[in-house]
C-alpha cells in the first residue's frame, strides 16, 4: 500500500493542494474551518509531509548543528536530549560537534557560515572564544548562543541569570549558619565568563549578609569536572582552617569535592555542606544527593530551537535578542542532611 500524498489529502478535504501545503507549513492565510478539514484528512490518511523535498525546494539542508565543548559532560548530554526531539518535531535533523574548547575550531565554525558547512543554522555553546570573538562571525549564519556570551546584535542568546543563581546558592549556605564558605571553579581569564559571573553572585550573597569574603577560599579550576573538584577540595582540606561549606560551580565539581571529603572521613553536611550547579542526574543519585541550582533545560532547549528556526525561516535579518530561562534551587541532603526531601 502506497503512502498518502499531498494530493490525496487535498481530494479528501475538498481543497486545493496549495491549501494543504499552506496548512502543513503553518501559513496563517487559511480559515480555521479549512484548517480543521485538512488536519482531519491528514490524520485519517496518515499523511507525512516530505520534509526533505520541502527543504531542498527552499534551498535548505533540513539540518541544524548543535556545537558544545564536551560530549562527556552530563549537562550538555542532557541538553542535547532536550534539543533533538524539538528539532525533529519541526522536521530538522541535528548534527552534533564537540570543540574541546579549541578556539581555532570554534572560530572556524562561526566564520565559514552555514552554507559552507552544510547546515542551515547553529546552536552554539562556546568555550574557547571570548565575548569579542563572536563579533567576527559570519553575519548571515543563523546563530543562537547558549551560556554566558551576550548577543552582539547578530545572534540570539539563551541562558539563565548566573549571578542571581549563584547568589541564591551561596545565600542558601549562609542561611544554614555556614560562615566559612569556599567557592570552587573560578576562572579569571577572558573565556571564563561563566565562572566569573558565579563568583560575582557568591560575592554578592556575602555582601548582602554583611559577611567578608575570604579570598583564599576562592579556588580556581581549569575545567568544571570531577578531577578539578577533587583537587580543589584537597587543597581546602589541607588548610589548618578548612571551610564549613562549599559552593561548587558545577555538579561534576561537587561530585569530585564530595569524593574527597568522604575519603578524609568527614561527614556531609555535618562537617562540610556542599551545593553544586546544573542539576545533572548523577547528582541526584550520589550519596548524599547533591543540592544544586537547576536550570530549566527544557525551556533552554525549546527556546533555542524556536529562535534558530525563526532565523532560518526569515527573509530579513532578525535583531539579536537576550532570552532568560528560569532556574530554581533544589536543596537535598548535601546541605540539609536527613531532613531533606528526596
Amino acid at each position: 500500500m502506497r503512502d498518502a500524498t499531498l494530493r490525496d489529502v487535498a481530494e479528501l478535504a475538498g481543497v486545493s493542494a496549495r491549501t494543504v501545503s499552506n496548512v502543513v507549513n503553518g501559513y496563517a492565510r487559511v480559515t480555521e474551518r479549512t484548517r480543521e478539514k485538512v488536519e482531519r484528512a491528514i490524520a485519517e490518511l496518515g499523511y507525512r509531509p516530505n520534509v526533505l523535498a520541502r527543504n531542498l525546494a527552499n534551498g535548505r539542508s533540513g539540518q541544524i548543528a548543535v556545537v558544545v565543548p564536551y560530549l562527556d559532560t552530563p549537562y550538555f548530554a542532557e541538553l542535547l536530549q532536550a534539543i533533538i526531539p524539538r528539532a525533529r518535531e519541526r522536521g530538522y535533523n541535528v548534527l552534533i560537534d564537540q570543540t574541546d574548547g579549541d578556539p581555532a575550531h570554534e572560530r572556524e565554525l562561526i566564520r565559514r557560515g552555514a552554507r559552507a558547512l552544510l547546515f542551515d543554522g547553529m546552536i552554539f555553546s562556546p568555550l574557547g572564544l571570548a565575548q569579542e570573538d563572536l563579533d567576527d562571525g559570519d553575519p548571515t549564519l543563523p546563530l543562537v548562543v547558549l551560556g554566558e556570551r551576550s548577543s552582539n546584535g547578530t545572534f540570539d542568546h539563551v541562558g539563565i541569570d548566573d549571578v542571581a543563581a549563584s547568589r541564591e546558592a551561596t545565600a542558601h549556605l549562609i542561611g544554614l549558619g555556614r560562615r566559612r564558605i569556599a567557592a570552587i571553579g573560578d576562572q579569571p581569564y577572558p573565556t571564563g565568563e561563566a565562572a566569573q559571573l558565579r563568583t560575582l553572585g557568591y560575592r554578592q550573597a556575602h555582601a548582602e549578609a554583611g559577611l567578608r569574603v575570604d579570598e583564599s577560599l576562592i579556588i580556581h579550576t581549569p575545567r568544571f569536572n570531577r578531577a578539578d573538584g577533587s583537587g580543589a577540595m584537597r587543597l581546602l582540606l589541607d588548610r589548618p582552617d578548612p571551610p564549613d561549606a562549599v559552593f561548587c560551580y558545577s555538579d561534576l565539581v561537587a561530585l569530585g569535592a564530595l569524593h574527597e571529603v568522604l575519603e578524609r572521613g568527614l561527614r556531609v553536611p555535618e562537617d562540610i555542606a556542599l551545593i553544586g550547579y546544573d542539576d545533572i542526574e548523577d547528582g541526584r543519585y550520589s550519596n548524599p544527593p547533591i543540592s544544586t541550582i537547576s536550570p530549566d533545560k527544557v525551556a533552554i532547549a525549546a527556546t533555542a530551537v524556536e529562535r534558530l528556526l525563526a532565523r532560518i525561516g526569515s527573509t530579513e535579518p532578525l535583531p539579536g535578542i537576550e532570552v532568560r530561562a528560569g532556574h530554581r534551587l533544589i536543596a537535598r541532603r548535601s546541605t540539609l542532611g536527613r531532613t531533606a526531601t528526596p
